[in-house]
């Protein structure tokens, strides 16, 4: 027999997967696995910290984390980095009347507009260190003192931090207290960019399409190419970019159909129409073009397009602060020889001439990588 609390329990889990299902897109293994994550996360008390490239949207996975979990209380943003240092302190704590020049009356901070609820600090790796000490003590203590008092006040919130930043090296840099990392580093939620789901990119496409009010007549429509060539994008800047290509593709196409060739020349490049007669040029030129899977390769040039252009490294640093350079060619070596030798087999010489390696140089390679064959 069913007991009335293992009913319960299923349709609190439903509601659950139909509140992540609506607010994160997809269903590829990995964004599967996140969402599993969210809901262990939004299960417990403990703070969590989300991880993730610029644009990855670890807003909605803060969001998505609160809106599923018990505390029924508010949900309060705060972006560490968007706020001068100097008014941070008593924008997260508050402070009292006369705590310094302006304060002309008691002020409740963020900690406390939180209560019953959850606040999200955003980009926590670029908070001042000494305010990371008295976050570290508000997290331990459960209380806090206002900017300019000496009383405790108890705070009852889950606590949700996010950073694109790497926290490990920047505590060992020094700009960063270890304590407070291994503190909020309880529940990491990693956040995979766009290019590990790009299976998903159909599924956001259309939830970002019918986020966009605007009549159906003037809505674009993406045909199947189109489609193609945008899982074929490295995304530098993840989900973001995507929402800004298709905001971009209702200003320059409206009620139109969107080839291939208009994601590459028009909404990739920025390569926009400037007139009416320019952007009816377009149509008549692109309507008949070849589909791109039809037309034969002769040449290495075109053989190279199939492939991420170098050029696509350009604007790297738009969105990321560093890049670890030996570490990320030497992945992509792993996985194209991986990748190389699934497709053969596991024969060295056949995956060899797919890399157009000599094949003692593969196997010095896979060596290197202990990288074995799978038959």
């Amino acid at each position: 027999m069913v007991s009335v609390s293992q009913i319960s329990e299923h349709k609190f889990k439903q509601t659950n997967k139909s509140v992540l299902d609506k607010m994160i897109s997809g269903k590829s293994k990995e964004t599967t696995a996140l969402k599993k994550l969210i809901e262990m996360v939004a299960n417990s008390n403990s703070t969590a910290l989300i991880l993730g490239e610029t644009g990855t949207g670890k807003d909605v996975i803060a969001q998505a984390i609160h809106k599923i979990s018990s505390k029924k209380g508010p949900f309060i943003t705060v972006n560490c980095a968007a706020i001068p240092s100097e008014l941070l302190e008593s924008e997260l704590f508050g402070h009292e009347k006369g705590a310094f020049t302006g304060a002309d009356r008691l002020r409740k901070g963020k900690f406390e507009q939180s209560s019953g609820g959850s606040m999200f600090l955003d980009e926590i790796g670029d908070m001042p260190l000494p305010l990371q000490a008295k976050l570290l003590r508000a997290i331990e203590n459960k209380t806090i003192q206002r900017v300019g008092g000496s009383d405790d006040i108890k705070i009852d919130l889950r606590l949700i931090c996010a950073t694109h930043r790497n926290l490990e090296k920047k505590v060992e840099s020094g700009d960063f207290r270890a304590d407070l990392f291994f503190r909020i580093n309880v529940l990491p939620v990693i956040v995979p960019s766009l290019a590990e789901r790009r299976e998903d990119i159909p599924d956001l496409l259309v939830d970002l399409l019918d986020n966009i009010e605007v009549d159906l007549k003037d809505r674009p429509k993406f045909n199947a190419e189109a489609i193609t060539a945008l899982t074929k994008h490295n995304w530098p800047g993840n989900v973001r970019e995507l929402k800004n290509l298709i905001e971009r593709a209702f200003i320059l196409f409206p009620g139109k159909e969107i080839t291939n060739t208009n994601i590459f020349e028009n909404l990739l490049r920025l390569k926009a129409p400037t007139t009416m007669e320019e952007q009816n040029a377009i149509w008549d030129i692109t309507s008949d073009l070849s589909e791109i899977e039809n037309v034969p390769v002769h040449n290495e040039e075109i053989k190279n397009d199939l492939l991420p252009h170098p050029h696509n490294y350009k604007d790297w640093f738009t969105f990321y602060d560093e890049i670890d350079l030996r570490r990320h060619l030497q992945d992509i070596e792993i996985i194209l020889i991986e990748a190389a030798l699934e497709k053969t087999n596991g024969k060295t010489a056949s995956a060899a001439d797919l890399l157009r390696l000599r094949r003692t140089t593969l196997i010095e390679k896979m060596k290197k990588f202990s990288i074995t064959r799978s038959e």
